[in-house]
């Protein structure tokens, strides 16, 4: 049976959630928000890189619904 990552990356106010096994590795999200979003950097995805809003527009773009949203509780 397979694993089924999830991993979480937040910034504070919002945390980006990649589910790997569902990736369809199409790039929208590097090519968009390449300062967030580097496949060949570790961690791929720094939210420190850009604005919240910038970050949540682009997630928003994910074909696959590999990559989502969760806001942080205040």
């Amino acid at each position: 049976m397979e694993k089924k990552i999830t991993k979480h990356y937040s910034n504070g106010e919002v945390t980006v959630v990649w589910q790997p096994h569902v990736c369809q590795h199409t790039g929208i999200c590097f090519r968009g928000l390449p300062e967030v979003f580097d496949p060949r950097r570790r961690p791929w995805i720094e939210q420190h890189a850009s604005t919240t809003e910038k970050i949540v527009n682009q997630v928003k773009q994910c074909p696959s619904g590999a990559l989502s949203i969760l806001e942080e509780k205040k």
